[in-house]
């Protein structure tokens, strides 16, 4: 799409019945009140948490980040540096960093695009480092009538020249699975196949994959199996319900505990940040059931 679809669906929620299954979570997941009167809620922690910031935008940084703290996640996705010290002032990690990209549709697939995006990585993959951070989001762009061949040829041809800074700064750039079916219409790296056969390519443990739990149930499914089969090629998870990626509820079709256990089973060390866009009145609240609901 021409733009951050995260951007547009701050202009107007969809309606679906997410805000029912989120309710009905909300008894299970409520902090007991020891826990309220402590602060940091005690989750389990076996998988770290992170919630997206852009799912927040209408909410300041600072009001998101304490309530971040207070409910046991421990970063926030997609900041940029002019924000990094607020996080570091409530002791979260920009778990995703994001910056350096175009946008969603000028990505690495397009010679076109490599001079600028090679000197917009090299440029900020020293800034990620020096900040104490690891993961850097990058994009393959839309096909524009490219072949999956040429498409993977021309991200690898674009891509090979960043790995080695990479490498020296212990940056990952990391590479997000979209849907091209609903929500980003012609974009590339839409299967989880195609970002892997990239990660082969690449062969290197400074690029890997940012599996969106949403986006990958949309354009292929077979989500705990695939995540299983794949996981050394995974940096990053995001998470939302389908449809409408709203929370992640009963009310949706995806069933995120066992996908987190399933996640945990392959030892995964990295970060799972929630990337839906609230229904509730209360946003917070949602963010708060969600978090529980992961905690396994």
């Amino acid at each position: 799409m021409a733009t951050w679809n995260r951007r547009a669906a701050l202009q107007g929620l969809l309606t679906s019945a997410a805000t029912v299954g989120a309710l009905g979570l909300a008894a299970a997941c409520s902090p007991s009140e020891e826990q309220k009167a402590t602060g940091n809620e005690a989750l389990k922690g076996a998988l770290k948490q992170a919630v997206c910031r852009w799912c927040f935008q209408d909410m300041p940084l600072e009001k998101l980040c304490a309530a971040a703290k207070e409910m046991g996640l421990r970063g926030i996705d997609l900041v940029r540096p002019k924000d990094w010290p607020t996080l570091k002032k409530y002791g979260l990690e920009s778990s995703m960093c994001n910056g350096a990209e175009i946008n969603l549709t000028d990505g690495f697939n397009d010679p076109r695009f490599h001079a600028q995006l090679q000197k917009q990585y090299t440029e900020m993959i020293p800034q990620v480092a020096q900040a104490g951070y690891r993961n850097l989001i990058c994009f393959s762009g839309s096909r524009r009538g490219l072949s999956d061949a040429q498409g993977l040829e021309n991200c690898a041809r674009g891509l090979q020249p960043l790995l080695k800074l990479a490498a020296q700064h212990n940056v990952v750039l990391v590479m997000e699975l979209l849907n091209s079916k609903i929500d980003h219409k012609d974009y590339q790296c839409d299967r989880t196949s195609w970002g892997v056969a990239l990660a082969r390519k690449m062969g290197s443990e400074n690029f890997k994959l940012l599996y969106d739990i949403y986006h990958m149930q949309i354009n292929e499914g077979d989500v705990i199996r695939t995540l299983t089969e794949h996981h050394a090629y995974i940096a990053h998870y995001h998470t939302a319900g389908v449809p409408g990626r709203h929370e992640i509820g009963d009310a949706q079709e995806l069933n995120y505990p066992a996908i987190m256990r399933a996640i945990k089973a392959t030892g995964f060390q990295g970060y799972v940040a929630q990337e839906f866009m609230p229904q509730q009145a209360d946003k917070l609240a949602s963010l708060r059931q969600a978090v529980q609901l992961c905690d396994v």
